[in-house]
């Protein structure tokens, strides 16, 4: 079995400052030992307090600072990263008595960073490169025999189901996105066109993470990656923890998997909806405002958001559809997450006032 990450100097890990390498391994991002998949030992592996949605994909995820260079802490958007910083994430599902089941809930808060490829598929492994000019998004696609990943820049898509979504098997088509398609994602300012990682936030990542306490912010700064991680530091929550009103859970997936684009600087930044949690303003966040172009996306419905009416929403129109012509997010997803449909309606369902007409 092939060794992703090899022996040497700065544990096999090698930043390609303008070529890029046909296989996953020339980075040393990854490393193998048996049937393990792990980290290697100079990068660090984090989770989100609340993970982007990608058709019940489990992600394991890494970021890797060269010696000596560390990330400059920020309130609000994804810390400053210096030049020479590999972020990865590895998509992967389980493997089942029938095939494939979801992989989005593999980790636990006592998992070690690691895949067992006895019990699971990797698909992809995406990585953002941080480069003098900018940041640059890899996408390499895994093999049938789980050694080896090669770079694939226009993609690839394959068909594939799951056994344990529904009473029946789900059907889906996986897809790696493109170079273009990367761009489209994490060009989080849509007048500069600058690339940026989208969960790299002090919100997402304060929290406990991978090996328990101290939370994942302050592991950062002990291990010399980043440079402060204030008492105050923003916290996100996870929209699965009932303890927290229904209003802040759906917020915080709306912010995960919509705001990178649905702000007042993203890619749909035309749309007069912004989705980021601080905003407080609810016409902004869809709530009686009629949409400026949705087209056939509206579903013939009148507004985005309808208080007390979910079925009347634009907003849940379009999380549900799989149609590409209507969904969102346009990108990453090729079936609906009913966990996060049924939060979404009950948000909706349970919101006070009405709007006029």
């Amino acid at each position: 079995m092939l060794l992703l990450a090899a022996c040497g100097s700065d544990e096999g890990v090698e930043f390609h400052p303008e070529d890029n390498p046909q296989k996953l391994s020339d980075w040393g991002i990854l490393q193998m030992s048996g049937d393990r998949v792990r980290p290697a030992p100079d990068s660090f592996a984090y989770t989100l307090q609340t993970p982007l949605f990608s058709d019940y994909a489990g992600k394991l995820r890494t970021v890797w600072i060269p010696k000596g260079k560390r990330a400059t802490y920020t309130t609000s958007g994804p810390l400053d990263f210096p030049v020479g910083t590999i972020v990865s994430k590895t998509f992967f599902y389980r493997k089942s008595a029938s095939g494939l089941g979801r992989g989005d809930r593999y980790f636990t808060p006592a998992s070690a960073a690691e895949l067992d490829l006895r019990g699971v598929r990797i698909m992809e492994t995406r990585l953002l490169v941080r480069r003098e000019a900018g940041w640059v998004g890899l996408p390499y696609v895994w093999n049938a025999e789980q050694t080896e990943a090669t770079l694939r820049r226009t993609g690839a898509i394959e068909d594939i189901t799951l056994d344990d979504i529904a009473a029946e098997p789900v059907k889906l088509t996986y897809q790696v996105p493109n170079a273009n398609q990367c761009a489209q994602c994490h060009e989080v300012n849509h007048t500069t066109k600058v690339m940026q990682p989208i969960g790299l936030t002090a919100a997402h990542l304060n929290h406990v993470g991978f090996g328990g306490a101290p939370a994942q912010l302050q592991r950062l700064v002990s291990r010399h990656m980043l440079d402060q991680a204030p008492a105050d530091a923003p916290r996100s929550v996870n929209w699965r923890d009932t303890s927290a009103s229904l209003d802040v859970r759906a917020r915080s997936y709306l912010d995960i998997n919509c705001a990178h684009c649905h702000n007042s600087k993203g890619a749909a930044d035309t749309t007069g909806l912004s989705l980021e949690p601080g905003v407080t303003d609810a016409a902004l966040w869809g709530v009686c405002k009629t949409p400026v172009a949705a087209g056939q996306g509206s579903g013939d419905r009148i507004y985005d958001v309808v208080p007390g009416k979910p079925d009347a929403s634009i907003l849940l129109y379009r999380m549900e559809s799989a149609d590409p012509a209507k969904m969102m997010p346009e990108l990453g997803r090729s079936v609906a997450d009913r966990e996060g449909v049924a939060l979404i309606r009950q948000w909706i369902r349970e919101m006070p006032g009405a709007c006029a007409g």
